[in-house]
């Protein structure tokens, strides 16, 4: 893309003077970034790190996933078959300061490895975030290849271009370095607003625009509640924001929040009975799931007792606008031995599916998410787990049997909606290709 305003046109400048990758940022790449693999081939280890092989001692040391090298002494991953090339990818970052701009700069990282030889490395930087002290990001990256599945088929022989300001939304734009280079450059409004020197395993980018410009990030972060950070920044919901009074109070009495989904599901609860969220005996229960449990039935006998008609009435409603936006995905069902997994295609199925595992997808209105799509995991046509897919994200986002917990089933059911996420893609293409 073509820099156009002055602001595109400074930072395509700007990048230009900034100093190349070092030889010492890539050797620290090379040491920190990657695992150490080994391979068995023709009854010998062969350490890919150093080249050593070696016969095993046992037997049963060929079956272990990790060993380790009798000569470098490094821990070495086993690699599952045996191949004559392996190559490995990971992305890390250097926090460079330029003209009062926090850049993030993303380098992509290449480790080609052979028996009996030393591995080789490849380093591109792929991608420069710049970041105005007002929380406003721009992007620069290179190219990437239209026509691969992947969404980061880098075009290494391209150069790196300023991206349109919606780029913030692709997932490139939130691809999260394994690590970050020690030596940090940060902006001094960013060490007011609480950073340190961790990211928590956020996508750094991510974390400094929030923190720029989002009070609620700055906040969670001085109080140290990092876990409920990461949940903020990389949840596809708002909950946070809109429960903000009923986090303070956890912050004010430092309540630990362990599952913050099921949290979030009592606080609607908390709401929907008009109960105070400022105060502690509330928000913070001893036994969240105990507690929200018998919320759940409460909510349950009054909609039954005082609201059947107009229930009814609802759900007719809510029928026809969820089987309008969900239609596509009908008819959808994996299996596996006696695991059955199918689409629930009615608003009366979700009813009786919180009924009969006690949880709250109808309670809550899981039916109404338009990013949402529930699956019903069965054995003998009786619901064993709950599961909920993001349509934006493509991935699980909660997967729960009776009352919220794991089924013993559980991570059967996960993998197996795993390997099946490909088929709600499919059908959103479909949909895509019919309007259009």
């Amino acid at each position: 893309m073509i820099p156009k305003t002055i602001i595109e046109k400074e930072i395509s400048h700007l990048s230009t003077t900034l100093k190349p990758i070092s030889a010492q940022m890539q050797q620290w790449a090379e040491k920190s970034i990657f695992l150490k693999w080994g391979v068995l081939s023709r009854g010998k280890f062969h350490c890919l790190e150093c080249t050593h092989s070696w016969k095993p001692q046992t037997q049963s040391k060929s079956c272990e996933k990790y060993i380790k090298c009798s000569l470098c002494q490094g821990r070495l991953k086993m690699q599952g078959c045996n191949q004559v090339h392996f190559k490995e990818i990971e992305y890390s970052a250097v926090l460079d300061i330029c003209q009062g701009y926090q850049v993030v700069r993303i380098i992509c990282s290449h480790k080609h490895m052979k028996k009996n030889f030393t591995p080789s490395y490849f380093h591109k930087e792929v991608m420069q975030h710049w970041i105005n002290p007002n929380g406003e990001v721009r992007t620069m990256s290179l190219s990437t290849n239209v026509f691969s599945g992947a969404y980061d088929a880098w075009q290494y022989y391209s150069a790196l271009e300023i991206r349109p300001k919606d780029f913030q939304n692709s997932t490139k734009y939130r691809i999260n370095p394994y690590k970050i280079f020690p030596k940090l450059k940060v902006l001094p409004v960013l060490k007011r607003n609480g950073f340190k020197t961790s990211v928590y395993d956020i996508a750094p980018q991510i974390l400094f625009t929030s923190l720029l410009k989002d009070s609620i990030t700055e906040t969670l972060l001085k109080a140290s509640q990092t876990s409920l950070l990461s949940y903020y920044l990389q949840s596809h919901e708002q909950h946070i924001k809109e429960n903000w009074q009923a986090v303070k109070t956890c912050l004010k009495y430092r309540y630990k929040i362990v599952d913050f989904r099921l949290w979030e599901d009592y606080i609607a609860l908390l709401c929907w009975f008009k109960k105070d969220l400022s105060s502690s005996a509330f928000v913070c229960p001893e036994n969240l799931n105990v507690t929200h449990d018998r919320l759940v039935v409460k909510k349950r006998e009054l909609q039954r007792k005082k609201y059947l008609k107009k229930m009814r009435a609802e759900i007719e409603q809510a029928q026809i606008l969820y089987s309008q936006e969900k239609k596509h995905f009908f008819g959808l069902c994996f299996s596996e031995e006696d695991i059955t997994i199918t689409v629930l295609e009615n608003v009366t199925e979700f009813m009786e599916e919180g009924d009969n595992l006690k949880h709250c997808v109808f309670t809550n209105e899981y039916f109404k998410k338009k990013d949402s799509l529930v699956f019903s995991a069965r054995i003998d046509n009786s619901p064993i787990e709950t599961i909920e897919v993001s349509l934006s994200k493509m991935e699980i986002a909660q997967c729960r049997g009776m009352k919220n917990s794991n089924s013993k089933h559980h991570k059967v059911i996960l993998n197996l909606m795993k390997r099946n996420l490909y088929q709600i893609r499919s059908r959103m293409k479909k949909e895509k290709l019919e309007k259009s």
